[in-house]
């Protein structure tokens, strides 16, 4: 008989992620043992005693440098701002620098002096040291400060563990922390992976969109309301295919997601109606131009310019300086007078009278010289003045005149066209009257009188 062969059940069970990491955690625990032991080691106990000494000596000089060298940048007040910002993160990271160059310094020596084994841990120290002090350069230029935190200490433990030479074993214990998802495994090595990649492809997408747009928005052949539509789609296109990239990468399935994006949406859709409409009201403008960032309009008792246009609302700012978010389905449902749409040109009526002992015709005279002598009068649009009416107590006029600067406001030039006609009119004699009434009282005899003998 032929012996039995071994089947796949007889065979050893192949380790999982969680064994892996338990025998990875005990081989750990005993290096640190013995790594332990070993500082107490003569040469390893003086070696962490000169890395204790060489940050005391730095913080030594931090303190005696430290008061000079901000002493000297206040008094360059005319450098770039790129200078002073360097400036002000080497004064911030004074102790680091000085331990850096210590520490080196002392490295150097000890290999020329003696042997190489008795400067392990501080070259280790070294590198250390200089790996975090450039994290920290680098995660400076970070805007976010929740961002710029979480990218530091990613990076100071990635690096921490590059130089220890545990990132195989760390990569292995993340690993062992997860569960399966449908047709993929969710671990702690994926998540971390995904949002290093994801980051950095978001802030490649950040930088690119703001070159652009900063392209875009310098360019005179598009009308304005077309760079913020492009600058918009600009952004959507690059951050959405960074996300896709990004989670792709790390070998995240993004088919099985498409039903549970498709019954979010359905649920979306019918929580916010408002939102959605206020984002296709605000593409619908900026297709049809009919309002565009400078604009000069006046919606219900709102009256100031487009300062920019967002995806959900329109900001509108007005003479007194305050800032209305106005929703851009209102721009698309009401009715919006848009004083510069076309051009920038605007008409403005002023209604006066004056008695009818004045002549008309030198009425109207004074009243065109007088709207031609405020400054923002436009002279290539000569005004004019036109009989409307006669009054009860007055020959009523009305005076047109144009301007071409509407942001500059509207009440303002009205009050300077109303003095101008004041003073015009007070220096030719011309009188503005008030309403007048004449009451007579009738006489008790003089009364008529009914057939009862009463008056009426």
């Amino acid at each position: 008989m032929e012996p039995d062969t071994p089947t796949p059940l007889d065979a050893a069970p192949s380790p999982t992620p969680l064994d892996q990491a338990a025998d990875i955690g005990l081989s750990l625990f005993d290096e640190l043992r013995t790594f332990a032991e070993s500082l107490l080691r003569p040469w390893n106990f003086y070696q962490i005693c000169i890395v204790a000494g060489l940050l005391l000596a730095a913080w030594l000089l931090r303190r005696l440098f430290g008061p000079r060298i901000r002493k000297w940048m206040a008094s360059r007040q005319g450098w770039p701002m790129w200078r002073m910002r360097i400036l002000a993160f080497v004064h911030k990271r004074m102790l680091g620098i000085f331990f850096v160059v210590l520490i080196w310094l002392t490295v150097w020596i000890m290999r020329e002096v003696t042997w190489p084994s008795r400067s392990y841990l501080l070259s280790i120290a070294a590198r250390l040291a200089v790996a975090w002090l450039v994290v920290t350069f680098v995660t400076r230029y970070v805007r976010s400060p929740v961002m710029r935190t979480i990218l530091r200490y990613g990076a100071w433990s990635y690096v921490t563990l590059s130089i220890l030479n545990l990132t195989d074993r760390a990569a292995i214990v993340l690993d062992s922390v997860g569960f399966p998802i449908g047709g993929m495994r969710l671990s702690l090595l994926l998540l971390v992976q995904a949002f290093v990649l994801v980051s950095a492809l978001l802030f490649g997408a950040r930088f690119l969109s703001k070159t652009a747009s900063a392209r875009i928005q310098r360019n005179e052949d598009i009308s304005p309301s077309m760079r913020v539509l492009v600058v918009k789609a600009v952004q959507l296109l690059l951050y959405g295919a960074a996300l896709f990239a990004g989670l792709r990468a790390v070998g995240v399935d993004l088919t099985g997601l498409a039903v549970l994006s498709g019954a979010i949406g359905v649920g979306l859709g019918f929580g916010l109606q408002k939102v959605v409409s206020n984002l296709v009201s605000g593409i619908i403008i900026l297709l049809d131009k009919s309002i565009k960032p400078g604009d000069v309009i006046s919606l219900g008792d709102t009256f100031g310019w487009i300062n920019t246009l967002g995806a959900r609302y329109a900001s509108v700012v007005t003479r007194d300086g305050k800032e209305y978010l106005i929703p851009n389905e209102d721009l698309i449902t009401n009715q919006v007078v848009n004083w510069s749409h076309s051009d920038a040109y605007v008409r403005l009526d002023i209604h006066f009278g004056t008695s009818y002992g004045d002549d008309p015709h030198k009425v109207r005279a004074l009243a065109i010289e007088a709207a031609k002598s405020v400054d923002r009068v436009l002279s290539i649009k000569q005004p004019v003045c036109h009989i409307v009416g006669f009054g009860d107590s007055s020959v009523d006029y009305i005076l047109r005149f144009w301007i071409e600067d509407p942001t500059g406001g509207l009440t303002n030039i009205r009050g300077n066209v109303f003095l101008a006609l004041w003073d015009a009119f007070h220096e030719n004699g011309v009188s503005i009257p008030f309403p007048q009434r004449e009451v007579r009282l009738l006489d008790d005899a003089a009364a008529p009188q009914t057939a009862s003998g009463r008056p009426t």
